[in-house]
C-alpha cells in the first residue's frame, strides 16, 4: 500500500502543519513503522493505523497486521490507534490486544443510524459495549488493557 498511492503525505507536506497548529496533532494512514517513526519525528502526538477501509486497494495487507508490530515498538512514543475494518466488540476486544491505546468505528454507526435514523447512534452503542463485555466476561479480563494477555493476536 506504501508504494501504490500517488500523492502521499511525506515530511515536507506535514511539517509546515505542525509548526503552525501547537494542538495535538494526529496522522491518519499509517501503515507500517516507518510512517510511524517519520511522525515520531515530526513530533506528532499520535498516529492512526488504517488502510481507510481497503476502498483504495482491496488486496492491501489488513491494518491489523503493522498495528502489533507499531504498537509494540512505539506505543511508549505516541498514542497508537486504529481504524480499519472494526466493525463489533470482538474486532474491539482484537484492535485493543494488538497493542491500540483507541479504536474508531465508523461504518457500524452509519449502519445503524441508516436503518433506525437518530436512535440507530445510541442502539450501535449499546450493541458494541454489550459484545465487548461479553468478550471481556469470556476471557475473564476486568478492563480493556488485559486483552493482550488473554487474547490471541496474530
Amino acid at each position: 500500500m506504501n508504494k501504490t498511492f500517488t500523492w502521499r503525505l511525506n515530511e515536507e507536506k506535514i511539517k509546515p502543519i505542525r509548526d503552525m497548529w501547537k494542538g495535538k496533532l494526529v496522522l491518519k494512514g499509517v501503515a507500517s513503522e516507518e510512517d510511524t517513526e517519520k511522525a515520531i519525528r515530526l513530533g506528532l502526538d499520535g498516529v492512526i493505523v488504517s488502510n481507510h477501509g481497503g476502498r483504495q486497494l482491496d488486496a492491501g495487507q489488513s491494518s491489523i497486521k503493522p498495528m502489533s508490530s507499531i504498537a509494540a515498538k512505539y506505543k511508549d512514543q505516541i498514542t497508537v490507534m486504529m481504524d480499519s475494518g472494526i466493525r463489533t466488540g470482538p474486532d474491539i476486544a482484537c484492535t485493543m490486544a494488538s497493542g491500540a491505546d483507541f479504536t474508531f468505528l465508523g461504518r457500524s454507526f452509519m449502519y445503524g443510524v441508516a436503518a433506525l435514523g437518530k436512535a440507530g447512534g445510541t442502539h450501535t452503542i449499546s450493541i458494541l459495549k454489550t459484545q465487548l463485555q461479553q468478550v471481556m466476561e469470556q476471557l475473564c479480563c476486568e478492563r480493556v488493557n488485559d486483552f493482550p494477555n488473554h487474547l490471541i493476536r496474530d
